[in-house]
Protein backbone atom coordinates (compact mmCIF):
# COMPACT_ATOMS: atom_id res chain seq x y z
CA UNK A 1 0.00 0.00 0.00
CA UNK A 2 0.97 3.53 -0.81
CA UNK A 3 2.77 5.67 1.87
CA UNK A 4 2.80 9.39 2.36
CA UNK A 5 4.55 12.05 4.37
CA UNK A 6 1.99 14.46 4.25
CA UNK A 7 -1.28 12.61 2.24
CA UNK A 8 -3.55 15.82 2.61
CA UNK A 9 -1.50 18.00 0.48
CA UNK A 10 0.21 15.31 -1.89
CA UNK A 11 -3.39 13.86 -2.99
CA UNK A 12 -4.93 17.23 -3.01
CA UNK A 13 -7.37 17.91 -5.97
CA UNK A 14 -5.73 20.03 -8.51
CA UNK A 15 -8.04 22.42 -7.77
CA UNK A 16 -6.98 22.70 -4.12
CA UNK A 17 -3.84 22.81 -5.29
CA UNK A 18 -3.94 25.99 -7.74
CA UNK A 19 -5.90 27.65 -4.85
CA UNK A 20 -2.67 27.08 -3.15
CA UNK A 21 -0.34 27.95 -5.53
CA UNK A 22 -2.31 31.55 -6.37
CA UNK A 23 -2.79 32.62 -2.32
CA UNK A 24 1.24 31.93 -1.66
CA UNK A 25 1.62 33.50 -5.52
CA UNK A 26 0.14 36.65 -4.61
CA UNK A 27 2.08 37.23 -0.91
CA UNK A 28 4.88 36.17 -1.92
CA UNK A 29 5.25 38.79 -5.42
CA UNK A 30 4.29 41.42 -2.83
CA UNK A 31 7.11 40.83 -0.62
CA UNK A 32 9.88 40.19 -3.10
CA UNK A 33 8.56 43.70 -4.27
CA UNK A 34 8.69 44.96 -0.98
CA UNK A 35 12.03 43.63 -0.22
CA UNK A 36 14.07 42.75 -2.75
CA UNK A 37 15.07 46.01 -4.93
CA UNK A 38 16.77 43.43 -7.82
CA UNK A 39 13.22 42.20 -8.07
CA UNK A 40 11.41 45.15 -8.15
CA UNK A 41 13.60 46.39 -10.99
CA UNK A 42 13.26 44.20 -12.67
CA UNK A 43 9.56 44.27 -12.72
CA UNK A 44 9.11 48.01 -13.07
CA UNK A 45 11.51 47.58 -16.34
CA UNK A 46 8.14 44.83 -17.44
CA UNK A 47 5.58 47.41 -16.05
CA UNK A 48 4.28 44.89 -13.72
CA UNK A 49 3.11 45.45 -10.03
CA UNK A 50 1.89 43.04 -7.02
CA UNK A 51 -1.76 44.26 -8.37
CA UNK A 52 -1.43 42.81 -11.69
CA UNK A 53 -0.95 39.27 -9.92
CA UNK A 54 -4.34 37.86 -8.84
CA UNK A 55 -4.01 33.95 -9.57
CA UNK A 56 -1.34 31.65 -11.29
CA UNK A 57 -2.88 32.84 -14.29
CA UNK A 58 -0.67 35.93 -14.40
CA UNK A 59 2.22 34.21 -13.32
CA UNK A 60 3.56 34.83 -17.24
CA UNK A 61 3.29 38.10 -16.81
CA UNK A 62 6.25 38.82 -13.96
CA UNK A 63 10.37 38.87 -15.50
CA UNK A 64 12.82 35.87 -15.32
CA UNK A 65 15.21 35.45 -13.10
CA UNK A 66 18.37 33.78 -15.14
CA UNK A 67 22.06 32.50 -13.77
CA UNK A 68 23.10 35.26 -15.00
CA UNK A 69 21.12 37.67 -12.39
CA UNK A 70 21.78 35.52 -8.93
CA UNK A 71 25.80 36.45 -10.58
CA UNK A 72 25.38 39.90 -10.78
CA UNK A 73 23.08 40.53 -7.64
CA UNK A 74 25.95 38.13 -5.74
CA UNK A 75 26.13 38.00 -2.48
CA UNK A 76 23.15 39.81 -1.18
CA UNK A 77 21.39 41.32 -4.25
CA UNK A 78 18.35 38.87 -4.24
CA UNK A 79 18.47 38.23 -0.02
CA UNK A 80 14.15 38.18 0.35
CA UNK A 81 14.46 38.68 4.79
CA UNK A 82 16.95 40.33 6.72
CA UNK A 83 20.30 38.78 7.26
CA UNK A 84 19.50 38.10 11.14
CA UNK A 85 16.78 35.52 10.13
CA UNK A 86 18.98 33.68 8.15
CA UNK A 87 20.29 30.91 9.74
CA UNK A 88 22.01 28.83 7.12
CA UNK A 89 23.82 29.14 3.45
CA UNK A 90 24.68 26.73 0.76
CA UNK A 91 26.45 26.97 -2.45
CA UNK A 92 26.93 26.08 -5.89
CA UNK A 93 30.52 24.94 -6.94
CA UNK A 94 30.97 27.46 -9.74
CA UNK A 95 32.50 25.40 -12.24
CA UNK A 96 30.62 28.21 -14.77
CA UNK A 97 31.90 31.41 -12.73
CA UNK A 98 30.92 33.16 -10.11
CA UNK A 99 29.27 31.06 -7.13
CA UNK A 100 25.45 30.94 -6.23
CA UNK A 101 24.92 31.56 -2.45
CA UNK A 102 21.63 31.00 -1.69
CA UNK A 103 20.01 31.73 1.74
CA UNK A 104 17.65 29.88 4.33
CA UNK A 105 15.59 30.83 7.33
CA UNK A 106 14.70 28.29 9.46
CA UNK A 107 10.89 28.35 7.68
CA UNK A 108 12.87 27.53 4.73
CA UNK A 109 14.95 24.28 5.97
CA UNK A 110 11.97 23.45 7.45
CA UNK A 111 9.98 22.81 4.50
CA UNK A 112 12.67 21.58 2.27
CA UNK A 113 13.44 19.13 4.65
CA UNK A 114 9.44 18.33 4.45
CA UNK A 115 9.98 17.52 0.55
CA UNK A 116 13.11 15.26 1.19
CA UNK A 117 10.82 13.56 3.85
CA UNK A 118 7.85 13.08 1.33
CA UNK A 119 11.10 12.05 -1.53
CA UNK A 120 11.88 9.13 1.25
CA UNK A 121 8.41 8.32 2.19
CA UNK A 122 7.45 7.41 -1.56
CA UNK A 123 10.70 5.28 -2.54
CA UNK A 124 9.30 3.04 0.90
CA UNK A 125 10.70 4.97 3.84
CA UNK A 126 9.84 4.31 6.97
CA UNK A 127 10.76 5.58 10.82
CA UNK A 128 12.17 1.30 10.32
CA UNK A 129 14.63 2.11 7.83
CA UNK A 130 18.11 3.29 8.23
CA UNK A 131 19.23 5.91 5.42
CA UNK A 132 22.84 6.40 4.73
CA UNK A 133 23.43 9.63 3.03
CA UNK A 134 26.25 9.64 0.64
CA UNK A 135 25.72 12.62 -0.88
CA UNK A 136 28.29 15.31 -0.39
CA UNK A 137 27.95 17.72 2.88
CA UNK A 138 29.08 21.36 3.62
CA UNK A 139 27.89 23.69 0.59
CA UNK A 140 26.19 21.20 -1.26
CA UNK A 141 22.86 20.97 -0.73
CA UNK A 142 22.64 17.44 -1.12
CA UNK A 143 23.72 15.86 2.23
CA UNK A 144 21.90 18.85 4.13
CA UNK A 145 18.58 18.09 2.18
CA UNK A 146 17.92 14.46 2.51
CA UNK A 147 19.92 14.28 5.82
CA UNK A 148 17.07 16.41 7.33
CA UNK A 149 14.46 14.83 5.68
CA UNK A 150 15.53 10.76 6.69
CA UNK A 151 15.32 12.60 10.27
CA UNK A 152 11.70 14.15 9.93
CA UNK A 153 10.30 10.65 8.44
CA UNK A 154 12.53 9.07 11.76
CA UNK A 155 14.83 7.00 9.66
CA UNK A 156 17.74 5.88 11.92
CA UNK A 157 20.49 8.32 9.69
CA UNK A 158 23.72 7.67 8.61
CA UNK A 159 25.48 11.27 7.49
CA UNK A 160 29.03 9.72 5.81
CA UNK A 161 28.90 12.06 2.95
CA UNK A 162 30.63 11.23 -0.20
CA UNK A 163 33.77 9.01 -0.85
CA UNK A 164 35.50 6.33 1.24
CA UNK A 165 34.04 3.43 -0.67
CA UNK A 166 34.65 0.93 1.73
CA UNK A 167 33.74 2.27 4.94
CA UNK A 168 30.61 3.08 3.05
CA UNK A 169 30.37 -0.96 2.09
CA UNK A 170 31.48 -1.67 5.90
CA UNK A 171 28.15 0.76 7.31
CA UNK A 172 25.81 -0.89 4.94
CA UNK A 173 26.96 -4.27 5.69
CA UNK A 174 27.41 -3.78 9.59
CA UNK A 175 24.24 -1.59 10.03
CA UNK A 176 21.96 -3.19 7.60
CA UNK A 177 21.44 0.43 5.64
CA UNK A 178 17.74 0.17 3.74
CA UNK A 179 18.21 3.13 1.84
CA UNK A 180 21.17 4.85 0.23
CA UNK A 181 21.01 8.89 -0.81
CA UNK A 182 24.31 9.61 -3.63
CA UNK A 183 24.73 10.38 -7.10
CA UNK A 184 24.03 7.93 -9.41
CA UNK A 185 27.20 7.84 -10.42
CA UNK A 186 28.51 6.73 -6.88
CA UNK A 187 25.89 4.44 -6.84
CA UNK A 188 26.91 2.34 -9.93
CA UNK A 189 30.61 2.28 -8.52
CA UNK A 190 29.50 1.17 -4.96
CA UNK A 191 27.86 -1.88 -6.93
CA UNK A 192 31.32 -2.21 -8.85
CA UNK A 193 33.26 -2.33 -5.83
CA UNK A 194 30.30 -4.81 -4.18
CA UNK A 195 30.71 -7.17 -7.46
CA UNK A 196 34.80 -7.13 -6.51
CA UNK A 197 34.53 -8.29 -3.15
CA UNK A 198 32.44 -11.12 -4.57
CA UNK A 199 28.62 -9.94 -2.85
CA UNK A 200 25.70 -11.14 -5.22
CA UNK A 201 22.69 -8.97 -4.91
CA UNK A 202 20.96 -10.80 -2.38
CA UNK A 203 24.09 -10.28 0.22
CA UNK A 204 23.73 -6.49 0.39
CA UNK A 205 20.72 -5.04 2.94
CA UNK A 206 19.82 -2.28 0.55
CA UNK A 207 16.17 -2.21 -1.25
CA UNK A 208 16.15 1.71 -2.15
CA UNK A 209 18.20 4.18 -3.55
CA UNK A 210 17.58 8.00 -3.97
CA UNK A 211 19.88 9.55 -7.06
CA UNK A 212 20.44 12.94 -8.45
CA UNK A 213 22.65 15.48 -9.04
CA UNK A 214 23.51 14.96 -12.45
CA UNK A 215 21.58 13.58 -15.15
CA UNK A 216 21.49 9.18 -15.80
CA UNK A 217 19.82 7.34 -17.79
CA UNK A 218 16.62 4.72 -17.77
CA UNK A 219 19.45 2.14 -18.71
CA UNK A 220 21.70 3.31 -15.87
CA UNK A 221 18.57 2.81 -13.59
CA UNK A 222 18.24 -1.07 -14.55
CA UNK A 223 22.07 -1.74 -13.98
CA UNK A 224 21.96 -0.13 -10.76
CA UNK A 225 19.00 -1.76 -9.51
CA UNK A 226 19.58 -5.27 -11.08
CA UNK A 227 23.43 -4.71 -9.92
CA UNK A 228 22.84 -3.79 -6.27
CA UNK A 229 19.11 -5.62 -5.55
CA UNK A 230 16.95 -2.43 -4.86
CA UNK A 231 14.75 0.23 -6.38
CA UNK A 232 16.24 3.09 -7.73
CA UNK A 233 14.42 6.84 -7.27
CA UNK A 234 15.24 9.60 -9.22
CA UNK A 235 15.19 13.02 -6.93
CA UNK A 236 15.44 16.23 -8.66
CA UNK A 237 16.54 19.78 -7.49
CA UNK A 238 18.44 23.18 -7.46
CA UNK A 239 20.36 24.93 -4.97
CA UNK A 240 18.97 27.90 -6.15
CA UNK A 241 15.24 26.86 -5.20
CA UNK A 242 16.46 25.04 -2.20
CA UNK A 243 18.12 21.57 -3.21
CA UNK A 244 16.93 18.65 -3.40
CA UNK A 245 13.36 17.42 -3.27
CA UNK A 246 11.80 19.84 -5.46
CA UNK A 247 10.48 16.67 -7.19
CA UNK A 248 10.81 13.29 -6.57
CA UNK A 249 9.93 9.95 -8.06
CA UNK A 250 7.08 7.63 -6.85
CA UNK A 251 6.49 3.65 -6.67
CA UNK A 252 5.50 4.17 -10.46
CA UNK A 253 9.28 5.71 -11.46
CA UNK A 254 7.89 6.96 -14.63
CA UNK A 255 8.39 10.88 -13.65
CA UNK A 256 9.34 13.11 -10.64
CA UNK A 257 6.67 14.30 -8.73
CA UNK A 258 6.78 18.41 -8.25
CA UNK A 259 6.24 19.37 -4.83
CA UNK A 260 3.12 22.23 -5.96
CA UNK A 261 2.26 23.91 -2.51
CA UNK A 262 6.10 25.14 -2.95
CA UNK A 263 7.02 24.92 -6.32
CA UNK A 264 4.83 26.26 -9.48
CA UNK A 265 6.37 24.92 -12.56
CA UNK A 266 6.01 26.38 -16.24
CA UNK A 267 7.21 25.14 -19.35
CA UNK A 268 9.17 27.69 -21.83
CA UNK A 269 10.28 27.86 -25.20
CA UNK A 270 14.17 28.51 -24.52
CA UNK A 271 14.47 31.07 -27.69
CA UNK A 272 10.99 32.93 -27.71
CA UNK A 273 10.62 32.64 -24.03
CA UNK A 274 6.74 31.92 -24.38
CA UNK A 275 4.85 29.35 -21.91
CA UNK A 276 4.10 26.19 -23.53
CA UNK A 277 1.50 24.04 -23.57
CA UNK A 278 1.29 20.68 -20.47
CA UNK A 279 3.42 17.59 -22.55
CA UNK A 280 5.32 20.13 -24.58
CA UNK A 281 9.04 19.60 -24.31
CA UNK A 282 11.10 22.78 -23.34
CA UNK A 283 12.83 24.44 -20.66
CA UNK A 284 11.61 24.37 -17.32
CA UNK A 285 10.98 27.53 -14.87
CA UNK A 286 10.18 27.34 -11.31
CA UNK A 287 8.81 30.10 -8.90
CA UNK A 288 9.63 29.19 -5.09
CA UNK A 289 6.29 30.60 -3.59
CA UNK A 290 7.23 30.50 -0.01
CA UNK A 291 10.77 30.84 0.46
CA UNK A 292 11.69 33.88 2.73
CA UNK A 293 14.88 34.28 1.91
CA UNK A 294 15.40 33.48 -1.54
CA UNK A 295 12.65 33.58 -2.95
CA UNK A 296 12.85 32.81 -6.58
CA UNK A 297 10.20 33.91 -9.18
CA UNK A 298 10.13 32.34 -12.99
CA UNK A 299 13.59 31.07 -12.34
CA UNK A 300 15.34 29.52 -15.64
CA UNK A 301 16.69 26.58 -15.00
CA UNK A 302 17.94 25.20 -18.60
CA UNK A 303 17.00 22.10 -17.61
CA UNK A 304 15.20 20.38 -20.87
CA UNK A 305 11.90 18.17 -20.25
CA UNK A 306 7.87 17.72 -20.24
CA UNK A 307 5.37 17.97 -17.38
CA UNK A 308 2.82 15.82 -17.44
CA UNK A 309 -0.57 15.90 -15.31
CA UNK A 310 -2.22 12.31 -15.95
CA UNK A 311 -3.41 10.27 -13.38
CA UNK A 312 -0.89 8.55 -11.28
CA UNK A 313 -0.99 4.99 -9.73
CA UNK A 314 0.48 6.02 -6.05
CA UNK A 315 -2.40 8.05 -5.61
CA UNK A 316 -0.01 11.63 -6.17
CA UNK A 317 -2.07 14.63 -8.06
CA UNK A 318 1.11 16.70 -8.35
CA UNK A 319 2.17 17.88 -11.65
CA UNK A 320 5.29 15.02 -12.87
CA UNK A 321 7.93 15.98 -14.58
CA UNK A 322 10.24 13.44 -16.98
CA UNK A 323 13.62 13.03 -16.30
CA UNK A 324 15.49 16.00 -17.69
CA UNK A 325 17.05 14.97 -21.25
CA UNK A 326 20.05 17.61 -21.31
CA UNK A 327 20.20 21.17 -20.77
CA UNK A 328 19.37 24.45 -23.10
CA UNK A 329 22.84 26.35 -22.33
CA UNK A 330 25.33 23.27 -21.30
CA UNK A 331 23.89 20.54 -24.46
CA UNK A 332 26.81 20.11 -26.83
CA UNK A 333 26.56 21.45 -30.39
CA UNK A 334 28.81 19.74 -31.67
CA UNK A 335 28.29 20.68 -36.23
CA UNK A 336 25.44 21.99 -35.78
CA UNK A 337 24.00 19.32 -33.86
CA UNK A 338 22.39 19.35 -30.70
CA UNK A 339 24.19 16.45 -28.80
CA UNK A 340 22.97 15.50 -24.90
CA UNK A 341 25.32 13.09 -23.29
CA UNK A 342 22.21 10.96 -22.13
CA UNK A 343 21.71 9.87 -25.47
CA UNK A 344 25.49 8.94 -25.72
CA UNK A 345 25.18 7.08 -22.43
CA UNK A 346 21.93 5.07 -23.33
CA UNK A 347 23.71 3.35 -26.71
CA UNK A 348 26.89 2.66 -24.45
CA UNK A 349 24.77 0.69 -21.64
CA UNK A 350 22.01 -0.44 -24.38
CA UNK A 351 25.53 -2.35 -25.95
CA UNK A 352 26.33 -3.79 -22.24
CA UNK A 353 29.02 -1.13 -21.36
CA UNK A 354 29.23 -0.23 -17.71
CA UNK A 355 28.35 3.95 -17.17
CA UNK A 356 32.19 4.28 -17.56
CA UNK A 357 32.72 7.05 -20.01
CA UNK A 358 33.95 10.42 -21.41
CA UNK A 359 32.85 12.42 -23.76
CA UNK A 360 36.16 15.04 -25.02
CA UNK A 361 34.99 17.43 -27.79
CA UNK A 362 37.47 19.10 -29.69
CA UNK A 363 37.97 21.71 -32.67
CA UNK A 364 40.35 21.02 -35.31
CA UNK A 365 40.71 22.84 -39.07
CA UNK A 366 37.61 24.60 -38.11
CA UNK A 367 35.66 21.10 -37.55
CA UNK A 368 34.02 19.71 -34.71
CA UNK A 369 35.12 16.04 -33.25
CA UNK A 370 33.64 14.07 -31.21
CA UNK A 371 35.56 11.27 -29.30
CA UNK A 372 34.08 9.03 -26.83
CA UNK A 373 36.12 7.12 -24.44
CA UNK A 374 34.28 4.12 -22.65
CA UNK A 375 35.65 1.50 -20.86
CA UNK A 376 35.10 -2.11 -22.11
CA UNK A 377 33.67 -4.73 -18.94
CA UNK A 378 36.27 -6.78 -17.56
CA UNK A 379 34.44 -10.14 -19.45
CA UNK A 380 34.82 -7.69 -22.54
CA UNK A 381 38.57 -6.80 -22.23
CA UNK A 382 40.89 -8.59 -24.42
CA UNK A 383 44.14 -8.27 -26.51
CA UNK A 384 42.24 -9.03 -29.68
CA UNK A 385 42.71 -5.88 -31.56
CA UNK A 386 40.12 -7.04 -34.70
CA UNK A 387 37.39 -8.03 -31.73
CA UNK A 388 38.38 -4.24 -30.12
CA UNK A 389 37.63 -2.99 -33.67
CA UNK A 390 34.31 -4.44 -34.43
CA UNK A 391 33.79 -3.69 -30.81
CA UNK A 392 34.46 0.11 -32.06
CA UNK A 393 32.60 -0.46 -35.28
CA UNK A 394 29.29 -1.41 -33.97
CA UNK A 395 29.26 1.34 -31.71
CA UNK A 396 30.14 4.24 -33.70
CA UNK A 397 27.32 3.21 -36.19
CA UNK A 398 25.33 3.25 -33.10
CA UNK A 399 25.94 6.19 -32.12
CA UNK A 400 25.30 7.79 -35.78
CA UNK A 401 21.83 6.56 -36.02
CA UNK A 402 21.13 7.95 -32.83
CA UNK A 403 22.98 11.45 -32.92
CA UNK A 404 22.77 12.02 -36.50
CA UNK A 405 26.64 12.92 -37.10
CA UNK A 406 30.20 10.31 -37.10
CA UNK A 407 31.72 10.06 -33.73
CA UNK A 408 35.14 8.36 -32.97
CA UNK A 409 34.85 5.62 -30.25
CA UNK A 410 37.76 4.62 -27.96
CA UNK A 411 37.70 1.60 -26.36
CA UNK A 412 39.67 1.74 -22.72
CA UNK A 413 40.62 -0.88 -20.68
CA UNK A 414 38.44 -1.45 -17.21
CA UNK A 415 39.20 1.18 -14.49
CA UNK A 416 40.96 3.61 -16.94
CA UNK A 417 38.83 6.71 -16.11
CA UNK A 418 39.49 7.97 -12.90
CA UNK A 419 36.35 7.58 -10.49
CA UNK A 420 34.23 9.89 -9.09
CA UNK A 421 32.54 9.97 -5.77
CA UNK A 422 30.58 13.16 -6.73
CA UNK A 423 28.75 14.55 -9.12
CA UNK A 424 30.66 12.43 -12.86
CA UNK A 425 33.19 14.10 -15.12
CA UNK A 426 31.28 13.48 -18.30
CA UNK A 427 32.21 16.06 -20.44
CA UNK A 428 35.42 17.83 -22.13
CA UNK A 429 34.84 20.04 -24.28
CA UNK A 430 38.24 21.27 -25.60
CA UNK A 431 36.83 24.20 -28.14
CA UNK A 432 36.35 26.34 -24.97
CA UNK A 433 40.06 25.95 -23.52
Amino acid sequence: MEQYYQKEIETASVDELRRIQSEKLVKQVKRVWDNVPYYRKKMEEKGVTPDDIKSVDDLHKLPFLSKKDLRDAYPTGLLGAPMKDCVRIHSTSGTTGKRVVAFYTQHDIDLWEDCCARAIVAAGGTNEDICQVAYGFGLFTGGAGLNGGSHKVGCLTVPISSGNTDRQMMFIQDLGATIICCTPSYAAYISERYKEEGYAPEDIPLKAGIFGAEAWSEEMRQEIESSLGIKAYDIYGLTELSGPGVAYECSAQDGMHINEDHFIAEIIDPDTEEVLPEGSQGELVFTAVDKEAFPMIRYRTRDICKLTRGKCSCGRTFIKMAKPMGRSDDMLIVRGVNVFPSQIETVLLNNGYAANYQIVVDRQNNTDSLDVQVEMTPEMFTDNVGEIEERQKKLATDMHSMLGIKVRISLLAPKSIARSEGKAVRVIDKRKI
